[in-house]
């Protein structure tokens, strides 16, 4: 049976998947697949087993039968078994670190080459060498001793002439011995335009003595302690004489330590034309002849200036660091844009600010701080205290609170109030008067308290005013005045109420405050007004029938009680 896939549906709980039994019973038919009985074939454990990195049968000598499908290969690793034959999957060569024993006929179609020593038994042969140089002799000895005493005999120096036929690569294997040329030129070649390459790997050549390399090319080297005479073209350098050249046209010339190595010029240095720089870090003086352009800054005789047109020039330390001016520093029209700390006195023209003081340097000086325009000075802190007099024209205090000139105190919102208040249980002094609370007082004992105005001005007294002591009123007492057209309430927020009736209309008057005084008159006849107070000391109700009939009342404990009245009805 193939394996069952379970449908997840296209997103969580969308309903388009396979229901928990349908899943689960899909999950359940392919573990039995997987973990059938000893009898089911295809399952898993009925003769094989997986076990600790092993494959192995559940059958007592049973074999393990791997049969790819056609003419496909079974693969482990980088080896590949395909029928009879035994190949590298990528081409390279198969190493068999073990003993090899091979009890048949063995045969071998290409090189047959040995790291240390090939032994064979007694009597057995190898074909397809040409041995024609070791002698007439088709088989070879059967141990590397034997073959190296034949070769010693037979082998003379005119003898080692290495060629290949097939294009191949000789190569002279010596492991741990060495390879010595005594005499003639050493290692040369004959034929025009061929290279002899000589390869010592995890090791150095040596050159004793005095060598001589002319127009050779080096790749890779390490070199020590040589002397080399005329141009040494080193990757993309050459080194001549005193001189160290770029060999690409108008390429760079770079200096660079590794890692967080710097690049030290130890002696003299000079540079002829410009020298641009990145990052430099020197150590020790340098003598700099001439102008020096370090980015946007140049340097030149006793300036430092910018290169840009209209740039500004910073001085700026690194991190907590300070920019410390050691001789006295003279500036013209400079202008300071950031935080400037000023450790110490601080001295400009005759104003020295020192501590927390603002102080004045000349004789008898003032300080003036004045702002541009309709700009404001503005003072923080929570008191601002001046010892000595305040002399100001205008003063336009927070809170809206203006004190003008000609002693004016007013505030510059319109229509706002001034309030002014003392702390606590204090009162407001204002010359010889007290404000306290909603009192008006005198603070000479025995002073009178008086209320003028200027000319033919009035004296207002709005809402209900207290007045403790004698009232002494010179000229004219006018009281405020209500009118009131038809029916309707009287007020008590004003001493004098005029009536005007559109009919028989009726009014009402509500309990006042004892020591109240109210006058109501009828000012235009319209039809009889009938006035019926709240509490009546005198009756229930009064009546006006005509113009001009008034009647003066007062508040007291039984109510509101008649002082006076000009033909008005008193009803019982």
């Amino acid at each position: 049976m193939a394996r069952q896939g379970i449908n997840i549906g296209s997103s969580a709980n969308d309903g388009t998947g396979d229901p928990l039994r349908t899943a689960f019973k899909k999950i359940d038919e392919n573990f039995v697949e997987l973990y059938g009985t000893d009898n089911d074939i295809n399952t898993l454990d009925a003769n094989l087993n997986v076990n600790t990195f092993a494959i192995t049968t559940g059958v007592t000598n049973g074999d393990i039968t791997v049969t790819p499908n056609g003419t496909g290969s079974i693969k482990l690793g980088a080896i590949k078994f395909k029928g009879t034959s035994i190949s590298s999957d990528d081409s390279t060569i198969i190493n068999i670190n073990e003993g090899l024993v091979v009890d048949g006929t063995a045969s071998v179609s290409g090189a047959l080459s040995s790291a240390t020593s090939l032994t064979l038994a007694t009597g057995a042969t190898v074909t397809g060498i040409d041995n024609g140089a070791l002698g007439t002799s088709a088989t070879l000895l059967a141990t590397q001793g034997a073959i190296k005493t034949y070769v010693d005999a037979q082998v003379t120096a005119s003898d080692l002439d290495f060629t290949t036929d097939d294009s191949t690569t000789n190569s002279i294997d010596l492991d741990s011995e060495v390879l010595q040329f005594s005499g003639g030129t050493g290692i040369t070649t004959t034929a025009t335009g061929k290279t002899v390459t000589t390869k010592i790997d995890s090791t150095v050549a040596t050159l004793v003595g005095s060598q001589t390399l002319t127009n050779k090319v080096l790749t890779n080297p390490t070199i020590n302690a040589a002397t080399m005479t005329g141009a040494v073209a080193i990757n993309g350098i050459t080194l001549n004489d005193n001189t160290i050249i770029a060999n690409t046209s108008n390429a760079d010339l770079e200096l660079d330590g590794s890692g967080t190595g710097h690049t030290k010029i130890l002696a003299n240095a000079t540079v002829v034309g410009t020298l641009n720089t990145a990052d430099i870090a020197t150590t020790g003086t340098h003598t700099i002849t001439g102008q020096l352009d370090a980015e946007s800054v140049r340097i030149k005789d006793n300036s430092i200036t910018t290169n840009a047109s209209n740039a500004n020039l910073e001085l700026s330390a690194n991190g907590s660091g300070v920019v410390d001016v050691k001789k006295a520093m003279t500036t013209v029209g400079q202008t300071v844009t950031g935080n400037v700390a000023i450790t110490g006195q601080f001295d400009i023209d005759n104003i020295s600010i020192s501590g927390n003081g603002i102080i004045a340097t000349n004789s008898g000086g003032g300080i003036n701080i004045n702002p541009n325009a309709t700009g404001q000075v503005t003072i923080g802190g929570t008191v601002v205290s001046v010892p000595g007099m305040l002399s100001t024209t205008n003063l336009n205090l927070t809170n809206n609170l203006f004190l003008g000139a000609n002693a004016l105190i007013t505030t510059n919102v319109s229509n706002a109030d001034v309030n002014i208040e003392a702390n606590g249980v204090g009162s407001v002094y204002v010359d010889q008067l007290r404000f306290k609370n909603n009192n008006i007082t005198t603070h000479i004992t025995n002073a009178n308290l008086e209320l003028n105005t200027d000319g033919t001005g009035t004296i207002e007294l709005q809402t209900n005013t207290n007045v403790t002591g004698d009232l002494t009123v010179s000229g004219a007492f006018i009281g405020s005045r209500q009118t009131i057209s038809g029916a309707g309430a009287i007020n008590l927020t004003t001493l004098f109420t005029e009536i005007t009736t559109t009919g028989t209309d009726a009014y009402s008057l509500a309990n006042g405050t004892v020591g109240q005084v109210k006058i109501i008159t009828m000012a235009v006849n319209g039809g009889d007004a009938t006035i019926t107070p709240t509490t009546f000391a005198n009756g229930t109700s009064m009546t006006m029938d005509a113009v001009h009939d008034s009647v003066t009342l007062i508040y007291g404990a039984s109510g509101w009680v008649v002082l006076a009245s000009q033909n008005v009805t008193i009803n019982a």
